[in-house]
């Protein structure tokens, strides 16, 4: 109403009540639940297509008519994929509709360190089926290119789907939930012994080499008595795909957990609820997309319209400046001033190479080695900060500091995902309204636009019988029209074979299962429930466990505190009673 009111100049000019607004908002949304949600999105995602032809999605329906997983990317989220798809994460842990249907976000980071999408699904269960079926027709949708790493929670059936489909990528498991799960299955060795935490925390988190979290892993197994425990010695087996020591080789863009997943459904939290339907929840989510890439393009315009502030003399600086975004820079200026504060002395001397060895000032841990190779142009650190991460760490900076080589960037210590120009290489050209348009996209747009008419034109033919019949007759007289014209230019010479047109194609003959518009697309079974739910986000076993109960601090009982404690109300009924005595 407040918005009616400053339009119409007044509340008195507006011509209705509240009431009045709630009804007809009331009428709309049933009239959208008469339509059907499943329906509407079908819809919403054909009319995409139509209009976008770098919008690609695939919608499953079971026998009985009903919509199953559905997933959908548009142009913007594909090509951001051929820039920074090396490393993607996903889970499966956020409930945004009111099917409760998983939501599956791909992310990963941009050059300026922003979560980005590369599409999302809802899945209508978690079973390895159906992510067998959503990796497929993402890695389709994504031009058939694999990420060299991907990041999930613990989940048996992601792991199956990922070994099937993706068997070159490099499969990470979150370290966040794998460390969420200690409290759970070893709370006796936590409540026994006091030191067990830490001890644990730095085996995990401070060992630099294989070796050292090997040793340390050995230690804790024996001063614990953790040797016969069934649930280490296979969370052990696995070590390879969440220990930070076996993976910092591995390059990761900083990432160890699922956090930008995570971070994206808390992003998407203040643009749907439990309650929205999946028609309604497509539209949000396109909201919150807009909003995540104006984010991008204010970060490209303060890194290309201001100057970063230099700590140092060093002319490697300078350069770094402008040539990373500002986020990679101010990272990559962490490292160099904090080089300072280590010393380097030469180790070994082998044929070609050099390796120092690298310390903080006055002291002897921790120990890093860098090894230099002739010229300086490949060298490596025992941190493997630069292999995990594409920025150069301290240790190697401190090494090159001391050997007079700050006075430059070498091209081949720059990533070119991190700097200001990530985005001008060429990609596999994915149509995207703004901007110029290809061969290939003129022919898809020609497809595209004779696909809205016939669109309509089939809404209005499936009316009545007596225009069905009508349109169909014309349709007929037009094909055979259209066999026996001899084509003037061939469209399809002209254009050639295009990879991407053959996916883009294939995508959508597969996924869109009805053709024909008469036919309906029913909802998701629908599970009701009581009042409000608590939270959107699916959570694990350790944060469903109850809370600690109430102690009270007069008769120290559990289960309810000291305004409410019989004892306190026996006591005042006696002193009541014994006023009223001592009156009479």
């Amino acid at each position: 109403m407040s918005v009616l009111s400053k339009e119409a100049g007044g509340d008195f000019n507006v011509g209705c009540i509240g009431k009045d607004v709630e009804n007809y908002l009331g009428n709309k949304r049933r009239k959208l639940f008469e339509e059907g949600d499943a329906q509407r999105l079908y819809a919403y995602f054909f009319d995409r297509q139509c209009k976008e032809p770098g919008f690609v999605y695939s919608m499953q329906v079971d026998e009985n008519g009903c919509m199953g997983s559905c997933f959908w990317a548009d142009a913007r989220s594909r090509a951001s994929y051929q820039y920074f798809g090396d490393v993607v994460t996903f889970d499966a842990t956020y409930l945004t509709n009111i099917y409760k249907m998983p939501f599956v976000p791909f992310s990963g980071v941009n050059h300026h360190h922003q979560t980005i999408m590369f599409g999302c699904a809802l899945l209508v269960n978690e079973t390895a089926e159906s992510y067998v079926w959503l990796l497929r027709t993402w890695q389709e949708a994504m031009l058939g290119r694999a990420p060299s790493t991907i990041i999930t929670d613990d989940d048996k059936a992601m792991a199956k789907a990922i070994g099937e489909v993706l068997p070159n990528t490099t499969h990470r498991l979150c370290l966040w939930h794998i460390l969420q799960k200690f409290p759970e299955h070893l709370a006796y060795v936590y409540n026994r012994f006091p030191d067990f935490q830490k001890d644990f925390h730095h085996c995990i988190h401070n060992t630099i080499t294989i070796d050292e979290f090997e040793h340390e892993w050995s230690v804790i197994l024996v001063k614990y008595e953790l040797g016969d425990n069934t649930w280490l010695q296979n969370l052990y087996n696995r070590r390879e795909k969440w220990v930070p020591a076996y993976l910092r080789s591995t390059f990761c863009a900083g990432m160890s957990t699922t956090q930008r997943s995570e971070s994206m459904n808390k992003f998407f939290k203040d643009y749907v609820r439990s309650s929205t339907m999946v028609s309604d929840f497509v539209h949000q989510y396109e909201k919150a997309l807009d909003a995540r890439y104006f984010k991008e393009k204010e970060k490209d315009v303060r890194t290309k319209s201001t100057c970063a502030i230099l700590k140092t003399c060093y002319k490697i600086e300078e350069e770094a400046s402008i040539v990373y975004t500002r986020k990679s820079f101010t990272i990559f200026q962490d490292e160099l001033f904090n080089s300072q504060r280590y010393n380097s002395t030469k180790f070994s001397n082998e044929g070609e190479s050099k390796t120092y060895r690298v310390v903080p000032h006055g002291k002897e841990t921790p120990l890093y080695h860098v090894t230099l190779e002739s010229g300086g142009d490949k060298v490596t650190c025992t941190c493997h900060m630069f292999e995990f991460m594409g920025i150069l760490c301290r240790h190697i900076l401190c090494v090159l500091g001391k050997k007079s080589k700050l006075d430059c960037l070498s091209q081949h210590h720059i990533l070119e995902r991190w700097t200001i120009n990530a985005k001008s290489r060429p990609i596999i050209d994915i149509p995207i309204l703004e901007g110029h348009v290809t061969p290939q996209d003129d022919l898809a747009m020609r497809k595209n636009s004779l696909m809205m008419q016939f669109y309509v034109i089939a809404e209005l033919g499936t009316k009545s019988r007596k225009k069905l019949n009508h349109l169909s007759l014309a349709l007929d007289k037009v094909h055979n029209e259209l066999l026996l014209m001899e084509d003037d230019d061939n469209i399809e010479e002209s254009v050639g074979p295009v990879g991407r047109e053959s996916t883009y194609e294939s995508i959508s003959q597969r996924s869109q299962v009805v053709s024909n518009f008469s036919q309906t697309i029913q909802d998701p079974p629908r599970v009701p429930t009581k009042g409000r739910p608590k939270s959107l986000r699916a959570k694990n076993p350790k944060e469903m466990q109850p809370t600690k109960k109430r102690r009270c601090s007069v008769c120290k009982n559990e289960g309810h505190a000291r305004n409410n404690c019989p004892l306190v109300r026996d006591i005042g009924h006696t002193v009541q009673v014994d006023s009223t005595n001592l009156d009479s």
